[in-house]
């Protein structure tokens, strides 16, 4: 792994009983890049995105973030598993947005900011609700602090979960599908929170059908089918000149 890349996995394979899910992912993310993975629901796109932060164990393979090797110790070649603390120490240097948001609901927007950096890295809980604070303002939602999930929009509850964990201040932003899950005219705020961070330089793998987004903001586009990257490249090349004919049937029915 080089030091420009904050993610890498080598020969990804992940199974479900029989059935082969990731079947050899290969694939390198620079420091500051965006990725965009596109594909057909049950490609594996959330599968590999899942074991980037080892809430999937993979059965095959490994993969690094920053470096450090992710859910094992290897030791003469073999590969132990870490312990649960340590792989909660990885999983914390990790952001994840999900398609549903997993507010608390019982808690406010800042509440829920706040909650992660208190419960895991103990931080003063006057520090983290003031850190709190300022990541919701830069979401847009300065004016919501005090406002509970259940009174927010899909796309003001997707905002705050982007917030959360960026609280966490993750190495590497991963998100599954963030706009699927909402009303077409909220999809907007979304992107425009997740195009800023872009712009600061964050490195994130976003699992998107957002091909307008992959192509103005993506670093690299990647295909998925049948549990295999079919094809990479820069988006603008491979959405406008796409070379394997899976691509180009996938891309004729989303574009």
């Amino acid at each position: 792994m080089t030091a420009t890349e904050m993610v890498r996995a080598e020969n990804v394979h992940k199974s479900f009983g029989h059935l082969e899910v990731l079947r050899g992912i290969d694939l390198a993310v620079a420091t500051g890049q965006v990725c965009c993975v596109i594909g057909p629901s049950g490609s594996g796109k959330s599968t590999f995105l899942r074991c980037i932060n080892h809430l999937e164990k993979v059965s095959a393979g490994r993969i690094w973030v920053d470096g450090e090797l992710v859910g094992y110790r290897e030791r003469a070649g073999k590969l132990h598993e870490l312990r649960e603390r340590e792989v909660a120490e990885q999983r914390s240097r990790v952001g994840m947005v999900f398609q549903r948001f997993n507010l608390f609901p019982h808690k406010t927007a800042v509440e829920n900011v706040a909650e992660a950096p208190v419960c895991v890295q103990h931080e003063p809980r006057s520090a983290a609700r003031a850190r709190a604070a300022e990541l919701l303002d830069r979401v847009g939602l300065a004016d919501k602090l005090s406002t509970y999930p259940g009174q927010l929009s899909g796309g003001q509850q997707q905002r705050v979960a982007i917030a959360r964990a960026l609280a966490m201040k993750p190495k590497v932003m991963l998100f599954d599908e963030p706009t699927s899950a909402l009303d077409p005219e909220l999809v907007g705020e979304v992107l425009d929170v997740m195009k800023d961070l872009a712009r600061d330089g964050m490195t994130m793998i976003v699992v998107t059908h957002e091909i307008g987004f992959a192509r103005e903001v993506g670093d690299l586009l990647v295909f998925m089918d049948e549990g295999v990257i079919v094809e990479s490249g820069e988006p603008r090349d491979v959405i406008a000149n796409p070379q394997h004919n899976r691509t180009k049937a996938f891309l004729a029915k989303v574009l």
